[in-house]
């Protein structure tokens, strides 16, 4: 069978990045998990003694405080600078321009509409940088009813996909006198998207490899999964059922931004064992 990895896959810049600003505090803690990845958190708190904190309010002064990749709610910023904790902020870039978005748009009199998943950390931080209150959407359907004033500045979450972005945005132009659209999906998505879409329109069985609760590696399982119904989404090769190969030609793979080489490599490995 062959096995061949999608041209582009695994840790973003904003991920590598966090990972190095992670290694290079020793002794810290994270607000929030660094990544949505648990064998690389663990890796950091074995290797690095860098540990994971789920309440702010924990924090105390003098504490070293790493701030996770999807960012995290203004006021809990404020308060942790507050309390004089030492604060690294380890935010993707591609997040905090969102975040400014959300407040420069918010300020200027626009309604701010967010399109992603309200119960992701990353949507909480940039909602909460508009100066009233923004309205967080998942489809068309949300919007249905929802009265907004003239001016509306269109985001998006960083993971999602744009054909789902454009559908909200084709619903609001004709409806509002100004609606300003910011393109705030980061490269590293896009490219990852396209490059599983290319590959599993191709294979007939798809590995994506990646935390089961992260946005960005589920959004390319369903992509994956479009083109090919044999595809599964896991976290490392523990997961791996040898039934999935049987009497299967070409096995593509994938990774989400927060899955390291290491994972990756294991699992390249097993399923060569199994076939």
């Amino acid at each position: 069978m062959k096995i061949e990895l999608a041209e582009k896959y695994g840790f973003c810049f904003g991920v590598k990045r966090a990972i190095k600003i992670a290694e290079e505090n020793t002794h810290a803690a994270t607000y929030g998990p660094l990544i949505h990845n648990s064998k690389e958190i663990a890796r950091l708190d074995r290797d690095f003694k860098v540990g994971l904190v789920e309440d702010f309010t924990t924090f105390h002064e003098g504490d070293k405080a790493i701030v996770r990749t999807h960012g995290i709610v203004k006021e809990e910023l404020e308060e942790l600078h507050k309390k004089g904790v030492d604060v690294v902020d380890a935010t993707c870039p591609f997040v905090t321009k969102p975040q400014e978005i959300a407040q420069e748009m918010s300020e200027a009199g626009y309604d701010v509409v967010i399109f992603g998943d309200e119960a992701h950390p990353e949507i909480k931080g940039v909602k909460s940088y508009a100066t009233h209150d923004a309205k967080v959407v998942t489809d068309v359907s949300d919007l249905e009813g929802v009265k907004f004033h003239e001016k509306i500045a269109l985001i998006a979450q960083t993971t999602r996909k744009v054909e789902d972005y454009m559908q909200i945005a084709n619903y609001l132009i004709p409806r509002h006198k100004e609606v300003r659209i910011f393109n705030t999906i980061c490269n590293a998505t896009f490219e990852n998207q396209d490059a599983v879409r290319k590959i599993s329109q191709e294979a007939d069985v798809m590995i994506i490899i990646g935390g089961k609760n992260s946005s960005n590696t589920k959004q390319l399982f369903n992509i994956a999964h479009e083109n090919c119904s044999d595809s599964y989404h896991i976290e490392d090769e523990t997961e791996l059922q040898s039934n999935w190969f049987r009497d299967k030609k070409f096995c593509g793979i994938s990774a989400g931004a927060s899955t390291p080489d290491w994972i990756i490599q294991n699992v390249v490995d097993a399923i060569q064992k199994k076939c």
